[in-house]
């Protein structure tokens, strides 16, 4: 790889670092080689505490039919929602969420 593209690569993560993510319309995940990124979607159920929230996976059908909830509740993080303040996402609302780390999340917003 030579210097120039590093250089470039390197400026551009700051500058996004520094414009913060009010404009950003993508996300991108970094994962090892042979190892997949899991998602799949949820139904938010109730708010726990701060941008982290009850959901449940959702099995999606046949269009125009609800999806059906499945397994057990658990906890996510909406990615979109400071870790400062109470969140405001609405009960019922659909999200993509993954596994990162230890930690579930997802980005929606209210």
């Amino acid at each position: 790889m030579n210097q120039r593209h590093v250089t470039d690569q390197g400026q551009l993560l700051a500058d996004l670092a520094r414009a913060g993510a009010e404009d950003r319309q993508e996300a991108s995940i970094v994962i090892s080689p042979g190892a997949g990124a899991t998602a799949w979607a949820v139904k938010i159920t109730s708010h726990a505490a701060y941008n982290v929230y009850n959901v449940r996976a959702v099995a999606i059908g046949a269009a125009g039919s609800a999806p059906t909830e499945m397994g057990e509740p658990m906890q996510a993080t909406n990615l979109a929602e400071s870790f400062l303040t109470q969140g405001s996402l609405a009960t019922g609302t659909y999200a993509l969420m993954s596994r990162v780390g230890d930690n579930n999340v997802f980005y929606a917003t209210p």
